[in-house]
């Protein structure tokens, strides 16, 4: 390698992850100079002209990305997607109502202990037991239920909900943090969706709520100020000074997701990108898939070595070679390639190449 040219990093980071080179490029130009002002975006007053414009335009885009009804709100929160684990419980389920929960990963079991304090929690399904290699299928959802908690896509284990389960009148709730905009989502068939921005959409500190507006005020207690949807809702997020900076970025990442040919488009893109890793995977001799095939996620592949003990010299090789963030999460070890929407097809490919010559190596 010439030692004057910078090698070339290919970034399999689960979070914050890879963003559109051209988002990086224009929100690097507007934290100098914003659209020609003289002034820094992180300077601009949230309530003047120039930012209501991009608070305009960014709710435009999710409605128009996601086919929004008329009766779902969108909002600009903070505090990540394990804030709404409790805010979503607090705003909807009474202390003497129940909501059902799937578990299939960390997060899920996280957002089941932060909703315990306001209410009853009734797990249907778990894949705990077997290391939540799969999706539970096959669970009976009752009708009296307040509403049902999903976790749409895994990013310590690698699974992804691909079929969404039909609870007939009961409000599906869904934290679509990993996968929100790389697919399209019927969102009738859920009454709230929310995602923190930090893997498809934009750098970390808003999180995107998405609510049936009937589903609000229901609830037998005092919600403070801050923690009720409704104060968002009609404050349009701007009750306080919002998170500027992430809201623009997400708003030139559905630009350019837009521009991409919209949902339908990037799904296709994910999902060509995702077979020829999980084509490799299957077929190297070295390496192996950890979670049932039905469910590989599309955003996280996750894998490990059939010889463990070959695993801190592949890492060690991928990232001498620029891979950066492959590593597995720490509870579960192996490797973790996160492919969100900007991640190029050709990084993809570099990925598998490295694959393959180090498993000549090996013999």
């Amino acid at each position: 390698m010439n030692p004057t040219v910078a090698m070339k990093i290919h970034n399999f980071s689960a979070g914050p992850a890879i963003l559109p080179a051209s988002v990086i490029r224009e929100s690097a130009q507007a934290v100098a100079n914003f659209n020609n002002s003289g002034l820094s975006i992180l300077e601009l007053s949230h309530r003047g002209p120039e930012l209501t414009a991009v608070f305009n335009e960014a709710t435009a885009l999710t409605r128009e990305l996601l086919q929004l009804p008329s009766d779902y709100e969108v909002l600009f929160m903070t505090g990540g997607a394990s804030t709404q684990f409790f805010i979503a419980a607090m705003n909807l389920l009474d202390k003497d109502e129940t909501a059902g929960y799937l578990d299939t990963g960390t997060w899920a079991s996280k957002a089941i202990e932060a909703a315990r304090p306001f209410g009853h929690v009734q797990v249907l399904a778990s894949s705990k037991s077997t290391t939540y290699d799969h999706i539970p299928t096959g669970y009976y959802i009752p009708k009296s239920l307040k509403y049902l908690h999903l976790t749409s896509n895994n990013t310590i284990y690698g699974t992804q909900i691909h079929e969404y389960p039909d609870a007939g009148q009961v409000p599906v709730l869904c934290d679509m943090s990993s996968d929100f905009m790389s697919r399209p989502v019927d969102v009738k068939r859920f009454g709230m969706i929310y995602a923190g921005a930090q893997k498809n959409l934009g750098p970390a500190g808003v999180t995107m709520v998405i609510i049936r507006k009937d589903l609000l005020g229901k609830v037998d207690r005092k919600i403070p100020v801050m923690l009720d949807y409704r104060t968002f809702i009609k404050e349009k997020s701007l009750y306080n000074t919002p998170p500027v900076f992430p809201i623009y970025v997400s708003m030139l990442t559905m630009r350019w997701i837009k521009e991409m040919g919209g949902l339908t488009a990037m799904a296709k893109h994910n999902e060509m990108k995702a077979n020829i890793l999980y084509k490799e995977i299957d077929a190297n001799p070295l390496f192996k898939g950890n979670v049932a095939v039905q469910d590989r996620s599309l955003m996280n592949v996750c894998f490990t070595m059939h010889d463990r003990s070959l695993e801190p010299k592949f890492a060690a090789f991928a990232k001498e070679n620029g891979c950066n963030g492959l590593e597995g999460h720490r509870s579960v070890g192996g490797f973790r390639a996160s492919i969100y929407n900007a991640m190029p097809p050709s990084s993809i490919q570099f990925l598998v190449d490295l694959m393959r010559e180090f498993s000549k190596k090996q013999g």
